[in-house]
């Protein structure tokens, strides 16, 4: 069907934007810190201003979702993203309030159209009649590959901030207005419309995913916000080298979620999720008590591995109804973003104790109890509508 085929293109295309802008802003993470001469506390402070600005934007976003339509919003959000990297590139090392500020406008469209992509996914999917959401993904996780990549490169050859920021993200709203037409309407009706994003709030399996994928989405922001940062100081490398860390995790993770179609068609969201865990668990170990390299870059793409699928799976899991799959992907999303709210200041604040290295085990102890909230995320009759009943 060509109408399937472009939007799952369009779709596939606007995760990979997505994660290639995110990651051009992680590479730049060290020089915060560096330039504006912060402690890990003080970073940590200031990487929670992207979570903020999402954490406030996304529990209505279902809503505006199902007015406007996922083009519209996923477009809104682009341009929002866009103009906070903007900003806040522009005062890296000069103005931290500018800084700041332009992260909390990132993060409020970041966070706009990261709900708008997953709902269409989880449209494409439906389309498709088989698992896909963690190809997605895998395409957000590409985007990461590529901007860590080029990030590292950038560091090392001194190219400041502001040109490369502002070319990535120019380069990412382009496309996005230029593809996202080809998206699939959301099914949603005008009576669900009113009242499907309070109810959702209220239904135990939507809560349940929303716990499982603060849990998960910390396991792999962690990484996002301090895994380079921990190389430096804990493996004594220089800044370049540990972004290239950074581009090996999420390479790890791109393989992992091109893999995890396929097994979860043949095992089931359940029992991958848990395979999963224990491999994050696992990895953070290796990267953080081991000391040959060898075995540290082990752990890298361990904890890799064990962190792509949790994001994705729990997309899929709320909006296995597609009645309400705007106003359930919203609450959990809004949920797991919550993780990248108390994520940064948290693992920083641990940094300054024990350092940045050792702060990084919180994910190890996280993953434990996480466990047992995996089986809200197992399959259910798609069209049944009985999530909540």
């Amino acid at each position: 069907m060509p109408e399937l085929t472009s939007a799952r293109n369009a779709v596939g295309l606007t995760f990979f934007l997505n994660g290639l802008v995110f990651a051009s802003w992680v590479s730049r993470i060290p020089e915060v810190r560096s330039s504006f001469d912060l402690t890990n506390g003080q970073l940590g402070l200031v990487l929670l201003a992207i979570a903020v600005g999402s954490v406030v934007a996304l529990p209505t976003t279902g809503a505006v979702i199902n007015a406007l339509g996922t083009v519209r919003v996923v477009r809104l959000g682009a341009t929002a993203a866009t103009a906070g990297m903007l900003a806040a590139a522009f005062g890296l090392g000069h103005v931290l309030p500018l800084t700041v500020a332009g992260l909390v406008v990132y993060g409020l469209g970041i966070g706009v159209w990261d709900v708008a992509m997953n709902v269409e996914g989880a449209e494409v999917e439906r389309g498709l009649g088989r698992t896909i959401m963690p190809r997605f993904h895998a395409g957000f996780s590409g985007g990461t590959v590529v901007g860590a990549l080029a990030g590292a490169l950038l560091v090392e050859l001194s190219v400041p901030a502001a040109a490369h920021l502002g070319a990535v993200v120019l380069l990412a709203l382009v496309l996005v207005w230029r593809t996202s037409p080809a998206f699939l309407p959301v099914v949603e009706t005008h009576e669900e419309q009113r009242i499907s994003a309070a109810r959702a709030w209220l239904e135990p399996r939507t809560l349940l995913i929303g716990v499982m994928v603060l849990a998960l989405a910390m396991t792999e922001g962690t990484a996002n916000d301090w895994l380079a940062v921990a190389l430096v100081d804990g493996h004594d490398v220089s800044h370049a080298v540990g972004v290239a860390g950074f581009a090996v995790f999420v390479l790890a993770m791109t393989a992992g979620r091109f893999a995890g179609t396929g097994l979860i068609d043949r095992f089931g969201r359940v029992t991958v999720l848990w395979g999963t865990m224990v491999l994050a668990g696992a990895g953070v170990l290796l990267i953080v008590f081991a000391e040959a390299p060898a075995l540290v870059v082990t752990g890298i793409l361990l904890w890799g591995v064990g962190a792509s699928l949790g994001f994705p799976v729990g997309m899929s899991a709320a909006a296995d109804d597609p009645v309400r799959a705007a106003s359930r992907v919203s609450v959990v999303s809004t949920i797991g973003y919550a993780a990248f709210l108390a994520g940064p200041p948290f693992l920083g604040f641990v940094g300054d104790e024990v350092g940045t290295l050792k702060a990084l085990l919180v994910v190890a102890v996280l993953l434990m109890p996480a466990a047992l909230v995996v089986p809200a995320a197992r399959e259910t009759t798609r069209a049944s509508g009985a999530q909540g009943s």
